[in-house]
């Protein structure tokens, strides 16, 4: 097929390259000069999809590392890290806020582009690593080296692919295909569409290792081994969840299979392909946040389930770090409610990421019965019948094979179970250790209940949002909750 139109679209503007590289170059000329003013002994470097020229237009967010000497003890590196990269905010009259990886790093605005400017460690000469983002420059000077011109162009249309169909991003909240990684996808299958052709076919462990290093059974349980050509012992697609491959497969699936039909009308087929590279439309919520809510509301009463939510205020801590435990506890509460008989259809969070986490949990079976069958031993062996009998007396009756006891459940609702657990017994699930303690001090609503106060539990200010942004993209969150897999068609 041809691409030209979309690409169109997609490729930065000649005005819009020159202005980031001239703010990227303005950047690591600042920093390289004040090394060489000043003894220290830095370097200052281009890296990241600007580097590589793999940007998509609009998305110009600029990468400057600041490599240190391999010896250069850590505390070192991250004071003057930041001590060059603050300079260089002030100098350049950004706007800086302050981040941290594995170690603090500035991002800025600077020119109206968002700069990071990120300390790492020299790895020239095949050193190891010493922290989790000196492979960086080696990722860019490797892209630069094999990908081909006509090929910056293929990775255009796949980031673009993946990421309208809600698979990019390889942090753990999306769970998706990193920027490295759909070059190395194009490096390994030579074009988009090669790339999904080959990805509808997919089986669980596909893997590939451009540099034949030789490691691929090392990666037996990821759904998508990439071995780094600048390390053997690393998985690219290491942070790619099941759900996010599964999703592309599919994706490029629906694809192919409207490129492929040979009966649609050209015009017809060009304007079907060109929506999977476009944001999906959610046309019935361009609407105010009250009436979705309420038509989510109406949707949720629809199934004839009930959906819980539990509220609850987060520490201070990085998303990186958040994000896992936040899934860890709302699984873990879930399997507890289905092991006591609760059904539990589906369950997912939300979070702001600075304020306050939402678990949604939506059960098929939400209140049981006042009493339940307390199993005890098989009536064969006599002993342990004996020291049953012991602990609970003449209440003991047969049931099949088993002696068994009738007993009063002290909670019969699933509310009531998870408050009890929440507030008495958090032993018993598994709970991120960071929200261990704030947990205790959660509210439980029903959907309805806590949608009718919307704008109640969203009446705060967080920086850089807004209270409408962050409660249209909860409720956004519950569209995608009611109604998965839209994304990926069109």
């Amino acid at each position: 097929m041809n691409y030209e139109l979309i690409l169109k679209d997609l490729k930065p503007s000649q005005e819009e390259k020159d202005a980031v590289k001239k703010t990227s170059d303005k950047v690591i000329s600042f920093i390289n000069k004040t090394c060489e003013e000043e003894g220290i002994d830095a370097k200052a470097h281009a890296v990241g999809s600007v580097a590589k020229n793999t940007w998509l237009s609009g998305k110009s967010d600029i990468d400057i590392f600041i490599s240190f000497p391999y010896d250069c003890e850590m505390e070192e590196l991250k004071e003057k890290g930041l001590y060059l990269a603050y300079k260089t905010n002030d100098a350049l009259n950004g706007n800086a806020s302050e981040h941290y990886a594995s170690h603090p790093y500035l991002t800025c605005d600077i020119d109206g582009f968002e700069v990071d400017i990120v300390p790492c460690y020299d790895l020239s000469g095949g050193k190891p690593i010493r922290s989790a983002v000196d492979r960086t420059i080696l990722h860019t000077n490797y892209i630069k080296a094999h990908l081909s011109k006509e090929q910056e162009d293929e990775v255009l249309l796949l980031k673009k692919f993946i990421d309208a169909v809600g698979t990019y991003g390889s942090e753990f909240k999306t769970g998706g295909f990193a920027g490295y990684l759909c070059e190395l996808l194009i490096l390994n299958y030579g074009t988009f569409e090669n790339t999904l052709r080959n990805a509808q076919n997919w089986k669980y462990n596909t893997g590939f290792d451009l540099e034949n290093h030789g490691t691929l059974k090392d990666f037996k349980k990821d759904p998508l081994a990439c071995i780094d050509p600048t390390d053997k012992n690393r998985n690219v697609g290491a942070a790619l969840r099941i759900e996010r491959f599964a999703d592309f497969i599919v994706a490029s699936r629906n694809f192919l299979e409207i490129a492929d039909d040979e009966e649609m009308d050209e015009s017809e087929k060009e304007e079907k392909i060109a929506e999977f590279f476009n944001q999906l439309k959610k046309d019935h919520l361009d609407k105010p946040n009250k009436d979705i809510a309420q038509d989510i509301v109406d949707s949720f009463k629809d199934r004839e389930t009930q959906t819980l939510v539990i509220k609850f205020n987060i520490p201070i801590m990085s998303a990186d770090a958040l994000h896992p435990q936040l899934l860890k506890t709302v699984k873990s509460i879930s399997e507890k409610l289905d092991s006591e008989g609760f059904d539990v259809f589906k369950y997912d969070y939300w979070t702001d990421e600075e304020k306050f986490v939402l678990f949604t949990i939506e059960l098929n079976i939400f209140k049981q019965g006042k009493y339940y069958v307390h199993k005890g031993p098989k009536v064969w062996p006599k002993k342990p019948c004996d020291n049953f009998k012991k602990k609970w007396g003449d209440a003991l009756y047969p049931l099949d094979d088993f002696m068994v006891l009738t007993r009063e459940r002290k909670f019969n609702t699933a509310k009531g179970f998870i408050g009890d657990i929440l507030e008495n017994n958090i032993h018993i699930i598994k709970v991120g250790k960071s929200i261990k303690t704030v947990i205790k001090n959660s509210e439980i609503m029903e959907i309805d209940e806590f949608l009718n106060d919307l704008d109640i539990h969203f009446n705060y200010d967080l920086e850089k949002k807004n209270r409408v942004d962050l409660a249209s993209d909860y409720l956004n969150s519950l569209d995608d909750f009611l109604n998965p897999g839209q994304y990926i068609k069109r």
